[in-house]
């Protein structure tokens, strides 16, 4: 990809290509985790953050388009083990609560990256003066700390109670 970053233009094309990936591998993943949730509210949690997901994917290949850059080709390796922990966990002998309850912690710490991803890229392109792509990102942002705050919510007022 680079031989050496020298700039933030570069680092912000390594940081778009590090949340397409993430986000690519994720549309792979919240089909599996709907799956294996048990509650309803869950379920159709990730189901409908699967949708939003595919909108931030072509959010982002928008982006690239704009800054001339192909998005394929790099892999979040972050994503690859946030992914492969959810898999081992979805694996694990568990009552549907606990289940249900894990699979928050680990969609968490999945929002979590992604929130720090988006946040930073933001930055990135509204120092380079990409107006449109800033507030592209910004709005992938806010849709990912909204994800993270109705998942904080579901598990604090509800599911955890039941975990217990």
């Amino acid at each position: 990809m680079f031989d050496k970053l020298e700039t933030l233009n570069d680092l912000l094309i390594l940081q778009l290509k590090d949340l397409y990936s993430a986000e690519t591998q994720l549309v792979d993943a919240l089909p599996q985790m709907a799956e294996a949730a048990k509650d309803g509210r869950l379920r159709r949690g990730f189901e409908r953050h699967l949708h939003e997901t595919e909108s931030q994917v072509k959010r982002l290949e928008r982006i690239g388009k704009a800054l001339e850059v192909d998005l394929d080709g790099h892999t979040c390796v972050a994503m690859q083990g946030l992914i492969k922990e959810g898999q081992i966990t979805m694996s694990e002998n568990a009552t549907d609560e606990v289940m249900d309850a894990a699979l928050i912690a680990a969609s968490q710490k999945i929002e979590h990256y992604e929130i720090a991803g988006y946040g930073t890229a933001a930055h990135y392109a509204e120092r380079l003066g990409y107006a449109d792509a800033a507030d592209l990102l910004r709005k992938t942002l806010a849709e990912e700390q909204l994800t993270d705050t109705k998942l904080n919510d579901l598990a604090k007022n509800y599911l955890n109670q039941k975990a217990e």
